[in-house]
């Protein structure tokens, strides 16, 4: 099997309500996001993606308008914490996302695995999908999904 992976960086902010620790405070982080691609490599001469599973521009492309532009710089707030909601929304212009998970990296890297498994599902006619994502939350921390979940 050939696959490709196209990595993004991003920063957001987040708390974990019930955590025991530190976590359970308003925070952020530099995420890293790698997004791997699995399909038929494209063979139709005199196209631009000849030769390429997808062009990684256009992987990078699909990543921001669906997910990354959507988080990047965003507070990303589980819907029934209620008291950061109301506080975010005091913050005049504030970037929030509401999500219906609290907001691990593991949950992240579902929501985030479930929004891009449909952005690139099929998109050449090729048998493109997604076939693993990883979300780094720091360098020494991360969550990884895959089609096999």
């Amino acid at each position: 099997m050939l696959t490709i992976t196209r990595k993004l960086e991003f920063d957001a902010g987040h708390r974990i309500p019930d955590h025991k620790s530190q976590c359970r405070n308003l925070h952020g982080h530099r995420y890293t996001l790698e997004i791997t691609l699995v399909g038929a490599v494209i063979e139709v001469e005199g196209s631009s993606d000849n030769g390429m599973i997808m062009d990684f521009s256009d992987i990078k492309t699909l990543a921001k308008q669906h997910l990354v532009d959507v988080w990047d710089h965003a507070f990303l707030v589980y819907e029934k914490d209620t008291a950061v909601r109301d506080f975010l929304a005091t913050l005049p212009d504030h970037k929030t996302v509401i999500i219906d998970r609290i907001p691990t990296v593991e949950n992240l890297a579902r929501t985030a695995y479930d929004i891009l498994k449909a952005a690139y599902k099929d998109h050449y006619g090729t048998g493109l999908h997604l076939q693993k994502l990883v979300l780094h939350e720091t360098p020494n921390c991360w969550a990884e999904i895959s089609e096999d979940r």
